[in-house]
């Protein structure tokens, strides 16, 4: 994926006119692989190295993806430190955290693959963290009994990605920056490409393919308070799957990290949100209120700050709810009672970041509050090939639902990108026939549809801005669809998300094809959707579940151990459920023995 001039596989053809004034470049590839962090980076290596050459376009320049802000580390049964552990023990983690709406086999394949992928990873230039002894080093994450989580300081999604995109270098797989794809030509049934723009000069782009992989991350960014940059993770692959006439599943449950900086009147905005990563707390660092109360011990006592995200994040709100909380709305993290040099050398990143900010991390606690982080919902689809459903498309990463279930184990999402990445790039490859893609006329007609709509959007020229939707909009799902909910907030969310709507039709776009307010403006229709999934999914699901919490309905059911899809019908938005599939016998085992984190080993 070389980061200079673009190498496109295939027919280039530029500048086609389709007879009403609409000009847009065709590109014809094999496999087009919409999303450039780790899972379409290891989806198009696979790809590459079964004799298919991709095409990998992102939405950002080379490198920089939103792998990169997953700092703390990625999981492995690797018995580095502890030899005991193995593949189905980290499965049955996985499953006790997902709170067993997990997809079997989605587990299983990510548990059972992760030592191979690390080991692959550190063949490929990984500089993984050492062992005195010179194993892969390993840290403590919630809710995880064994060390498992290898890691690169608490910069390891970023290590991960160059790592990747060396190996693509290598194998010169062509790569596109700074497109984005606004529609998949798709007739419900069957996918042929797809539409949309270069964000450099703005001209358009068809993309003509036999198979599309999504891998476009989630919809976290939807929250006024978060952990990605603004303008990712605003659902575009979830809703491009959806319109395209795939299914989502499980789109009620979106993970709220407990530990996002919190927003100090001293700093610039943009702190707000920005992710502490786990690896502080995984190195010893302790949670206090306002009261100096280390107050996990009234709601954990036995597994402390390094309980289950959910369990944590909703730990934290309560102690704001109840006045307990700080001046700022948080609560304070504290790692002070580590030696310097220790915080130094294992949270380089936080050190330095706190320590521009005017925050000695080494003396000093830092403020914290829970942020919208991560999507367990998403599309569904076969994990050992990556079908949706829709043939010819395919989807991996933060893009699908499964793996994680009700809640995510801290280090599983960057190894779900790796090992079923890889899976589905081996599967897709087999499929690829020798015959050159055409698009059908239909499909044609429907990417001229989009373009136009796309020269009305950037021509619109009402009152409200995109970036005001982006914020009313946020502040709409944290308040009805936030870390505790119930139907009378759904509902109301469901109302205003209309009342929204409604307000684009008075958009202003102040700027071309190339300005961050039109990449707003294109943004919002997945917003929408997306958005709407959620409310519409939490209001469907009457218990509380993981990272899905429920006021009035405050505990779990067994009746509801079913998932929730979401798919677009004749008349809006169509929702059913499915029953969900047991472990295999030898995880059951390991489910049945109770390995659980002894967290005191950290005293």
């Amino acid at each position: 994926m070389t980061p200079t001039e673009p190498s496109v596989p295939g027919e280039a053809v530029q500048g086609v006119d389709d007879g009403d004034d609409v000009e847009y470049e065709e590109v014809t590839v094999p496999v087009l692989v919409v999303g450039a962090g780790a899972a379409g980076a290891r989806t198009a290596i696979a790809l590459e190295q079964n004799g298919v050459e991709p095409l990998v376009i992102g939405k950002r320049d080379h490198g920089d993806a939103h792998t990169t802000w997953a700092a703390g580390g990625i999981n492995a049964a690797l018995g580095s430190l502890d030899e005991e552990d193995d593949w189905t023990i980290h499965a049955a983690d996985t499953y006790d955290e997902g709170h067993f709406l997990n997809d079997p086999d989605a587990v299983e394949l990510v548990a059972e693959h992760m030592p191979d992928r690390i080991r692959e990873l550190d063949e490929w230039g990984m500089p993984f963290d050492r062992t005195d002894d010179g194993k892969i080093n390993q840290r403590y994450f919630g809710a995880q009994s064994f060390r498992r989580t290898c890691f690169v300081g608490d910069r390891t999604g970023e290590a991960i990605l160059e790592t990747l995109v060396g190996k693509a270098q290598e194998l010169d797989i062509p790569y596109r920056d700074n497109v984005m794809i606004t529609r998949l030509l798709s007739d419900g049934s069957r996918v042929y490409g797809a539409a949309g723009y270069d964000m450099a000069d703005g001209h358009f782009v068809v993309f003509t393919a036999e198979h599309v992989v999504l891998a476009a991350g989630g919809f976290s960014a939807l929250y006024n308070r978060h952990s990605s940059r603004d303008e990712e993770n605003n659902g575009d692959g979830p809703a491009l799957a959806y319109e395209a006439g795939a299914s989502l599943l499980d789109t009620e449950f979106v993970q709220f990290h407990p530990t996002g900086m919190v927003q100090n009147p001293d700093w610039d905005e943009e702190w707000g949100g920005r992710l502490v990563t786990e690896a502080v707390r995984g190195e010893g660092g302790r949670l206090f209120n306002a009261d100096g109360e280390r107050f996990m011990e009234r709601y954990s006592p036995d597994q402390m700050e390094l309980d289950a995200r959910d369990v944590v994040a909703r730990a934290i709100a309560q102690e704001v709810r109840e006045s307990r909380g700080t001046p700022n709305g948080g609560v304070y993290l504290d790692i002070s009672h580590r030696e310097r040099a220790f915080i130094q050398k294992r949270l380089p990143r936080m050190y330095e970041r706190f320590q521009r900010l005017g925050v000695d991390m080494a003396t000093e606690p830092v403020e914290v509050a829970p942020t919208a982080h991560y999507t367990m919902g998403g599309v569904d689809i076969d994990f050992n090939t990556g079908e949706t459903g829709i043939e010819g498309l395919y989807a991996v990463g933060e893009t699908v639902a499964g793996v994680h279930g009700a809640n995510r184990l801290g280090g599983n999402s960057l190894a779900e990108t790796v090992a079923i990445g890889k899976l589905v790039g081996e599967h897709v490859a087999r499929q690829v026939t020798s015959e050159t893609p055409t698009l059908p006329d239909g499909m044609r007609a429907l990417a001229q549809r989009e373009f136009r709509a796309l020269e009305a959007l950037e021509a619109s020229d009402g009152d409200v801005t995109p970036v005001e939707i982006h914020e009313t909009f946020g502040r709409l799902l944290w308040d009805h669809a936030g870390i505790l909910r119930d139907e009378v907030g759904l509902r109301a969310g469901l109302e205003r998300l209309q009342d929204l709507r409604e307000r684009t039709a008075d958009l202003r776009v102040d700027g071309d094809r190339t300005s961050l307010a039109f990449e707003y403006a294109v943004d919002l229709s997945f917003m929408f959707t997306v958005g709407e999934a959620i409310l519409r999914g939490a209001l469907e699901r009457e218990e509380s579940r993981g990272a899905h919490f429920r006021e009035d309905f405050p505990e779990k059911s067994d009746e509801w151990r079913k998932n929730v899809l979401v798919r677009r019908g004749d008349t809006g938005m169509e929702l059913s459920t499915r029953g969900v599939g047991d472990p295999s016998p030898e995880v059951q085992a390991a489910l049945d023995e109770g390995y659980e984190l002894d967290y005191h080993h950290l005293e």
